[in-house]
């Protein structure tokens, strides 16, 4: 469902990728590089076309370069299959942020944070305002603290990897569809890609 003529276009156009960009530039030796060559480097260097889609779902980007499908004129089996496949097109978009690792995500960051705040205020408390005869129930609250972080943490990388396995399966399922809906005539895959994305236009 990714678009590769976009996926091109947009390194070579958009800075949001200006790292993948130089990566191709360095395997290419040059720094110069056209949309046709980026696609050749597309296909024989896979991890540039991840951190094209990673780069893409750390700023809420899809990389579903599809538009949902026009079901009006579509006749009754048409019509309901195509009314499955923009369900699941969203349901897509909806899990898209859990295809990133969990150790790259923002809810790891945002716990390490939060802990790195406590420990600052543990420091604050007993050195500051002089609270060492407390510091020994400062210190269990903040290693409570941890224990906490460490139990939502495994909870969220659970359902981080549970909601990828589910968007992998449906994201399967989809492109069957599609592919089917093609060859019953009833859509043209290509009057689905979205060539450019608004946000970079």
């Amino acid at each position: 469902m990714i678009h590769l003529d976009r996926v091109a276009h947009e390194i070579k156009t958009v800075g949001l990728y200006d790292l993948v960009l130089q990566d191709i530039q360095k395997i290419l030796g040059k720094t110069r590089v056209n949309e046709e060559e980026i696609l050749k480097i597309l296909t024989t260097h896979p991890q540039l076309l991840q951190d094209y889609m990673q780069t893409n779902v750390e700023y809420n980007l899809s990389n579903i370069h599809l538009r949902d499908i026009e079901t009006n004129d579509l006749k009754d089996e048409c019509q309901k299959m195509a009314k499955k496949i923009n369900v699941n097109l969203k349901q897509l978009r909806a899990l898209e942020k859990y295809t990133l690792d969990f150790e790259q995500s923002a809810t790891l960051v945002i716990i390490f944070s939060i802990e790195f705040f406590v420990l600052f205020s543990v420091q604050y408390f007993i050195v500051l305002l002089n609270l060492k005869e407390w510091q020994g129930l400062i210190y269990s609250l903040f290693a409570s603290s941890i224990a906490v972080a460490y139990w939502y943490g495994k909870k969220e990388q659970k359902k981080y990897a549970t909601n990828n396995a589910i968007y992998e399966k449906m994201y399967g399922e989809t492109l069957e569809m599609i592919k089917n809906l093609e060859e019953k005539r009833c859509i043209k895959k290509l009057d689905l890609i979205i060539e450019r994305c608004e946000e970079h236009v």
